[in-house]
């Protein structure tokens, strides 16, 4: 059994070793990794929001001027998600033992939430064809910053020695 979860009360260490909760992870990926893939992250959102919101008015004429397809709406709140992504990386990073088995599971839970303003908002009246081209989104702004991430700034593999 790890040392560091023998601190924690005994009801929360089978959830800390379900989530590879250990605190002593592999080596976190270098500052740099996580700046440009978070660059990576942030740009490849933002494109993929364009690019579906130009499908979703060209496929769906009606939506044309949906308010929620104005690059001012979108790009705030795609921009905030992704940033909290890029900033929970890091700390997954170094507190499992499997950051990329945990992070892909917060990934799809966020994700999950993330669709509920959604169904909200279908559930309000807006057109069905502008909020499945918003749930598209989301999707694809999961997949993009999660790719970004652990493909860009990787854990690596050998753990710092005490004596570098």
């Amino acid at each position: 059994m790890n040392l560091k979860i023998e601190g924690f009360p005994k009801f929360l260490r089978p959830i800390l070793r379900y989530f590879h909760v250990v605190f002593e992870p592999p080596r976190p990926p270098h500052n740099g990794e996580v700046v440009l893939a978070s660059l990576v992250a942030i740009v490849g959102s933002l494109v993929a929001d364009i690019v579906l919101v130009a499908i979703g008015m060209r496929v769906f004429p009606s939506v044309k001027h949906y308010g929620h397809f104005r690059f001012s709406d979108y790009s705030k709140l795609t921009l905030i998600g992704v940033v909290i992504a890029c900033i929970a990386w890091p700390v997954v990073t170094r507190v499992s033992s499997l950051p990329r088995w945990l992070f892909l599971r917060m990934a799809i839970v966020v994700t999950i939430v993330l669709l509920a303003p959604d169904i909200y908002i279908l559930h309000q009246g807006q057109p069905a064809k502008g909020v499945a081209v918003l749930m598209c989104m989301h999707l694809a702004i999961a997949l993009v910053t999660y790719n970004a991430l652990v493909r860009i700034a990787p854990t690596h593999r050998f753990r710092r020695q005490a004596n570098s």
